[in-house]
């Protein structure tokens, strides 16, 4: 209990206020972005449903090497940004080493917050954790996408279904079901990680203030709901 009441008190409440918000605001938008998908189509759900009509339309190709070519480009976004990543995360801890020069750097910008040295280490060590997250949700999705590619690259050729008859069309949807949901995981998993990045811009303003950290928070949520439910390629995509 004492430890826990010493960490309570590195931070002023109103600091650890915003932590809360920053959290609570971050997992708090992705559940409801989740459930509220049921009820308006949002960007993931509706691409995730043309995911599955390509991999239907796919089983009825013989030659699918431009598929496959599909599949490789989508997985080199999540690699270049797991790559950018470590880079950040790399320049993270370097900055950690040098925290003194990094505060009294810091305090030279107009309207930054002047605090110890302690603090600046526990901003920075959120950055950290934010990148850190982003990273393995980026290496998870490149992984998924491999999976993915292995599952397309195992379904029977057009001519196996057709001999099938009646059996090759429910074949052709449960096919389609399950490699549309592998590659549909694939890029959840990335717009977690791109999420993060949309989260980082919202730390930075903790060394402004931790009321500017909440204000970018709450931006943060109302630009990724924006895009993700209300955006103009989003009402393209299901006229």
């Amino acid at each position: 209990m004492e430890p826990l009441i010493k960490m309570m008190t590195l931070l002023p409440w109103f600091d650890w206020a915003a932590v809360v918000v920053f959290f609570g605001g971050w997992a708090g938008y992705a559940m409801f972005a989740r459930h509220r998908a049921g009820a308006r189509p949002s960007i993931l759900a509706t691409t995730n449903r043309i995911r599955r009509q390509w991999m239907l339309q796919a089983t009825y190709r013989d030659a699918r090497v431009i598929d496959g070519v599909v599949i490789q480009n989508l997985s080199t976004s999540p690699s270049f940004f797991a790559s950018t990543t470590i880079l950040i995360i790399g320049g993270l801890l370097a900055t950690l080493g040098t925290t003194d020069k990094a505060s009294e750097l810091v305090k030279e910008i107009p309207f930054a917050a002047r605090t110890s040295v302690l603090v600046f280490d526990l901003k920075l060590v959120l950055m950290l954790v934010v990148f850190v997250y982003s990273f393995f949700r980026f290496t998870w999705s490149m992984r998924q996408y491999t999976f993915g590619a292995l599952l397309f690259a195992s379904a029977p050729v057009a001519k196996q279904f057709e001999a099938l008859g009646e059996q090759g069309d429910h074949a052709r949807r449960d096919f389609a079901d399950k490699a549309g949901r592998v590659v549909g995981l694939a890029a959840e998993t990335f717009n977690d990680g791109l999420r993060g990045y949309y989260f980082s811009f919202a730390a930075i303003g903790w060394f402004f203030s931790p009321l500017v950290f909440m204000l970018a928070t709450v931006g943060v949520i109302w630009i990724l709901y924006e895009r993700e439910f209300r955006s103009d390629v989003l009402e393209i995509l299901n006229s």
